[in-house]
């Protein structure tokens, strides 16, 4: 049985509410740092956690063929005008093993409190040589720990080191507050990348001027590549 999806009680809210507040551009680098370490492309590439599929559009200017999976029925519910989509936990993709170019995942990873058996999954489904991209929230800067309320001086409290999930925000009009989010240290995070059996070969940041996201590339090792 899939589980309940938190954000399926906001996903309107998300939709017509929260996105419209995001402003246009790009200011916290998200559409940068996906271009850069993602690139032009062909094929399939597949959005873990697409939501409603806002990053779709992207993805078809460098050339991929988007499909999503996400576990909200809401947010497809919007992501299914944008792009092919289906229904699924993360931590168990309906997708064959080595059969995708391309995975990305945006912004999502703190949605998810076993993302290292998320990242397993994403390995499984790569094929060799495939690039895998993650654009999250900063580890080091955002959090429970972290009040950001003024940009020009992020307060960092105890609390980096725990690991742990919660909804204490320091604003009450963003997504933590309202479904929680899973905190994972930059050590953990990496080395679940590791453990996945993937390569770092490219990382970024966004945001400025304290850094709100942190966003990497990997790949899947080619057969006999030992490097």
């Amino acid at each position: 049985m899939t589980p309940a999806a938190a954000y399926d009680e906001i996903a309107d809210w998300y939709e017509n509410d929260f996105l419209p507040t995001t402003g246009p551009g790009d200011p916290i680098g998200i559409r940068r740092q996906l271009g850069e370490l993602l690139g032009a492309g062909s094929g399939r590439c597949l959005e873990v956690g697409c939501g409603t599929g806002v990053h779709a559009a992207q993805l078809r200017d460098l050339g991929w063929s988007p499909v999503g999976v996400d576990l909200s029925a809401g947010m497809l519910s919007y992501a299914k005008e944008r792009l092919p989509i289906a229904r699924a936990d993360a931590t168990r993709l309906p997708v064959r093993d080595e059969a995708m170019p391309a995975v990305v995942a945006m912004l999502v990873h703190t949605d998810m409190p076993d993302y290292p058996a998320v990242l397993r999954e994403i390995g499984r489904v790569l094929r060799p040589g495939g690039i895998f991209v993650h654009v999250g929230v900063h580890p080091a800067f955002c959090g429970g720990f972290a009040d950001r309320g003024d940009p020009e001086a992020v307060v960092i409290r105890p609390g980096y080191l725990d690991g742990h999930w919660t909804k204490q925000s320091w604003t009450t009009q963003g997504v933590r507050n309202r479904v929680g989010a899973a905190h994972f240290p930059l050590p953990v995070l990496f080395q679940a990348v590791l453990d996945a059996g993937l390569t770092f070969t490219g990382f970024a940041e966004g945001g400025a001027p304290t850094p709100t996201t942190l966003a990497f590339r990997a790949t899947k090792p080619l057969p006999g590549d030992r490097s």
